[in-house]
């Protein structure tokens, strides 16, 4: 009789929860898409390839110089004279080291201005999130899901908002 009125009960219980989670209004946005599409990430990565595209030139003019300079190494090299195929070489050795130096900074300071863009728009995503989650009456938004049912996916609202935010923000001047 105990087990039979706990099996009732269990399953009252049960089927409460059923209907209360019925009620709840979940979400679920795919954050690395919204960081490759939505227009802040595109124009964040216009802006650092803008900002960046003069140190990546110089680069490519120094690669072009050290690459002449050991073509004309390997080509003429023999009828160089001791001295001047020395001064060649190191030459080529300085060409080198600072090539290698101008590409690890290259690559530092651009890891951290992409970082720094990443912040700007992950902060402008999440106010999306909370905005759209706020008019939109949901009880809880999901990022970073390995499954997902198409049914609950936000992304392509969290990008249009993201879209329309800017076009708002720009009419103001900001």
């Amino acid at each position: 009789m105990k087990t039979t009125i706990k099996a009732g009960m269990l399953a009252m219980l049960l089927g409460a929860g059923a209907v209360q989670a019925a009620d709840i209004k979940v979400g679920v946005v795919d954050t690395e898409r919204v960081l490759r599409e939505s227009a802040p990430a595109v124009r964040a990565e216009k802006k650092i390839e803008k900002e960046f595209s003069g140190r990546d030139q110089e680069i490519k003019k120094l690669v072009k110089q050290v690459k002449e300079l050991q073509a004309l190494l390997e080509k003429d090299g023999s009828t160089l004279s001791d001295a001047d195929h020395r001064n060649k070489e190191r030459e080529l050795i300085g060409l080198n080291v600072n090539l290698q130096r101008m590409q690890r900074e290259f690559r530092e300071d651009l890891n951290l201005r992409k970082n720094e863009e990443l912040a700007i728009v992950l902060e402008q995503t999440n106010k999306a999130i909370q905005a759209i989650a706020e008019s939109e009456k949901y009880d809880l938004i999901l990022q970073e899901v390995v499954y997902r049912n198409p049914r609950i996916e936000i992304t392509d609202k969290v990008i249009k908002y993201l879209a329309s935010e800017k076009t708002d923000s720009g009419k103001d001047g900001k």
